[in-house]
């Protein structure tokens, strides 16, 4: 049986924010004032996976280089994993080489680090070392692109298929995304630190000083807070984006698909960003640990457990007016065994009737059920 306990928190913002106040995100529409020029578009909040704003954001597009952001992804992970290594020198081979587009112009057989290879993809969009790396980390170009299919499954992506690690798409018929998937795609890359050693180089070298990189991303050195990401342009796909920004501990990412010119590209990212930061923003749940109150535990080792929650989860807010309120829904007791943790309960935050976000509480801990012989021995010693 579960107990119930409601507390209205409706002074949250002025306690907090004595300048704002906060009522529950909603998903902007495309008829709302943004000068959109996409023809699929989304503003997400990378803290919390929230939706701030979307237009087709599910329709299947080419997303040209945007693609990248996945091989961008599956390189930080195979470096995380200690799978490759950045000083790990990675020869080019005759794929690589013969590659079309944005590229550093590798010769067969010559060497780069994988840094100098990473680098040239995330800031020059190098398809050449982009399919490198894919060799390198797979063993084959489409061995490669399997891994970009599977990891997307993985993250659940249901309108997502790569043919290539590149997104160049002038030969192949099955390879598109869509707005939402590379959004997600994105949040997953801004996890590691890695990438914005990279995503924010403006100007850089390669071959001692010989080969020039230029971002390809023009937000880069005139947006205020942008961290990244990617770029993509072809005839088929149009001109597409994924910006990353922060401003005030508040991640988001706009994706533009489909623009017609490289400015409205990067103005309809500009305008869903400043619109994201000037709406919303992100706020730590203000958790009353007093009503977080001891479950018992039936036939247990120990007789009750406080539940823990995930004190990093975060909550989008809209500017505006509120009326916040958190339930808690906690188990009286619950019967031994329980494993570590198992769901004890949770925390609704609601503003109104609409819930903002789930909280579950678990077990901190795995508790044993008692046995007679454990009972016997409790017995004798107390003796």
């Amino acid at each position: 049986m579960k107990k119930t306990i409601a507390c209205l928190l409706a002074a949250f913002a002025v306690i907090i924010f004595p300048l704002q106040c906060f009522a529950e995100p909603e998903v902007a529409e495309k008829n709302d004032t943004i000068e959109d020029y996409a023809k699929s578009s989304i503003l997400m909040c990378a803290d919390t996976g929230d939706i701030i704003y979307e237009k087709n954001a599910y329709e299947h597009l080419s997303p040209a280089s945007v693609t990248k952001i996945m091989s961008i992804l599956l390189v930080l992970e195979a470096i995380d994993s200690g799978k490759i290594s950045l000083e790990d020198e990675v020869p080019a081979g005759e794929n690589s080489v013969k590659m079309g587009g944005s590229q550093i112009w590798l010769e067969l057989g010559e060497k780069m680090t994988v840094n100098e290879l990473f680098k040239a993809v995330v800031v020059a969009s190098a398809n050449d070392a982009c399919t490198a790396l894919g060799e390198y980390i797979a063993g084959s170009s489409q061995a490669f692109v399997k891994l970009m299919n599977e990891k997307a499954q993985s993250l659940g992506l249901e309108n997502t298929c790569f043919e290539n690690c590149t997104g160049l798409d002038d030969t192949i018929k099955n390879h598109y995304s869509c707005a939402y998937d590379l959004a997600v795609i994105a949040r997953e890359v801004l996890k590691h630190d890695l990438i914005y050693n990279y995503s924010t180089i403006w100007l850089d070298y390669l071959r001692n000083g010989k080969t020039e990189l230029n971002n390809t991303n023009k937000l880069v050195n005139k947006y205020d807070g942008i961290t990244g990401l990617k770029t993509g342009t072809t005839s088929k796909a149009g001109f597409c984006v994924c910006a990353t920004a922060e401003r005030e501990d508040m991640n988001l990412i706009a994706v533009v698909l489909g623009a017609d010119t490289s400015e409205h590209r990067f103005q309809t990212a500009s305008n869903l960003l400043d619109f994201g930061f000037a709406e919303y923003a992100v706020v730590a749940p203000q958790i009353d640990e007093a009503q977080i109150t001891p479950v018992k535990i039936k036939n247990g080792k120990v007789k009750s457990v406080v539940p823990i929650y995930n004190q990093t989860d975060k909550l989008l807010v809209k500017k505006g007016d509120i009326n916040i309120i958190y339930t808690y829904e906690i188990e009286d007791s619950v019967s031994a065994p329980v494993e570590n943790g198992a769901e004890l309960g949770e925390i609704s935050i609601k503003n109104g009737d609409d819930v903002i976000k789930t909280i579950t509480l678990v077990s901190p801990k795995a508790i044993e059920k008692i046995s007679f012989n454990y009972i016997l021995i409790e017995m004798l010693r107390n003796i």
